[in-house]
C-alpha cells in the first residue's frame, strides 16, 4: 500500500515539473518565487532573451560570449554597470563603452568615468530630465551635439574633464558646477553667451586648455580654475566693470590664472571690484 501511493506522489510531482520546465509563458527564472514574476530592466530582458530562443533554428542569432574586442552596448546597462536607486556607475567598464548607456528612467546621477565614450548626442539623455550629476570624467569624448543638455532642466553638476573637447555644447540653466579642465577648449570653441545664462553656475573648472582670454564669467562663480592655458591678457572689463566704479565683485573667493603667459601687474585697475587678487605672474 505504501508502495503505491509513493509511486502515485511521484507521479504528480513529475507531471508538475514537466509542465513548468515547458511551459512558453512562464516568467521566472531559476531561484525566483513561484508566482512572482520578474519585471523591470532585468524582466524586460528575460522576455527578450525568451523571444530570441524561440526564433527558428536558422534565424538564431550568435549567443556566444562578447569577445574582449566587443562593444558594451550590446549588453543591458545594468549588467555592466552598478544600477542603484538613482544611480547608475559605470566606471572602467570591460568591454570598451564607446557611447552614452541606455539609462533607467528614474536616474539622477550618473557616473562613466574612465571609459572610451567618444560622442554624446541629443537621444543619449533625452528622456531622462531626472539627471541631476553627469560625471563623464576620462573618456574620449570630441564631439558633443549643441542640444544634448537642453532637456535636463533639473542638471546642477557636469563633469566633462579630461577628454578631447573643441568646443562647448549650450549647457542647462540650473548648472552650479562645471568641470572642462584638461580637454583642447581654444577661445573661439567658448561661445560668448556659454555661461552667460547660468545664474546660479558656482564653480567653474576650464583649467589646461588652450583658452587665449578670459570667458565671461557669471556673477554668482565663487571659484574660476584658468590656470594652464594661454590667455595674454586681461582689462577692467575682464572681471570688473569700466563704465562702474562702485562695482564689487564679492562672490569671486579664488581665481587662478598661473601657468598662462599673461603678467597680470600690467593692468592693475582690472581687479579694483575684487575682494582676492588672481594666483598667476605679476612681474
Amino acid at each position: 500500500m505504501k508502495a503505491l501511493l509513493f509511486t502515485c506522489l511521484l507521479a504528480l510531482w513529475l507531471a508538475a515539473a514537466s509542465a513548468r520546465r515547458f511551459d512558453p509563458n512562464s516568467q521566472l527564472m531559476q531561484g525566483s518565487l513561484s508566482g512572482r514574476p520578474l519585471s523591470g530592466y532585468f524582466g524586460d530582458y528575460l522576455k527578450s532573451r525568451r523571444a530570441r530562443r524561440e526564433l527558428p533554428p536558422a534565424d538564431e542569432p550568435d549567443d556566444s560570449p562578447v569577445s574582449e574586442g566587443g562593444d558594451a552596448s550590446d549588453l543591458p546597462t545594468c549588467l555592466l554597470c552598478v544600477c542603484l536607486t538613482g544611480s547608475v556607475y559605470c566606471e572602467e567598464v570591460s568591454p570598451d563603452m564607446t557611447s552614452v548607456p541606455t539609462l533607467p528612467k528614474e536616474t539622477a546621477y550618473l557616473y562613466a568615468r574612465f571609459n572610451k565614450i567618444r560622442k554624446i548626442s541629443t537621444k543619449d539623455f533625452a528622456d531622462i530630465v531626472t539627471l541631476r550629476r553627469i560625471d563623464l570624467t576620462g573618456n574620449q569624448i570630441s564631439e558633443i551635439e549643441d542640444d544634448a543638455f537642453s532637456k535636463l532642466t533639473m542638471l546642477e553638476e557636469l563633469s566633462l574633464a579630461e577628454n578631447q573637447l573643441v568646443k562647448l555644447p549650450a549647457l542647462p540653466n540650473k548648472l552650479m558646477s562645471f568641470n572642462a579642465n584638461y580637454n583642447l577648449l581654444k577661445t573661439k570653441g567658448v561661445k560668448v553667451n556659454t555661461f552667460k545664462k547660468l545664474s546660479k553656475l558656482a564653480t567653474l573648472y576650464l583649467a589646461d586648455n588652450q583658452l587665449e582670454a578670459v570667458p565671461h564669467i557669471p556673477e554668482h562663480v565663487r571659484i574660476l580654475h584658468l590656470q594652464n592655458n594661454n590667455i595674454t591678457e586681461v582689462n577692467i572689463d575682464t572681471f570688473c566693470k569700466s563704465n562702474d566704479t562702485y562695482y564689487l565683485r564679492l562672490s569671486l573667493s579664488e581665481v587662478r590664472m598661473d601657468g598662462n603667459p599673461v603678467v597680470l601687474s600690467k593692468n592693475p585697475d582690472s581687479f579694483t571690484c575684487m575682494k582676492v587678487l588672481p594666483v598667476g605672474q605679476y612681474r
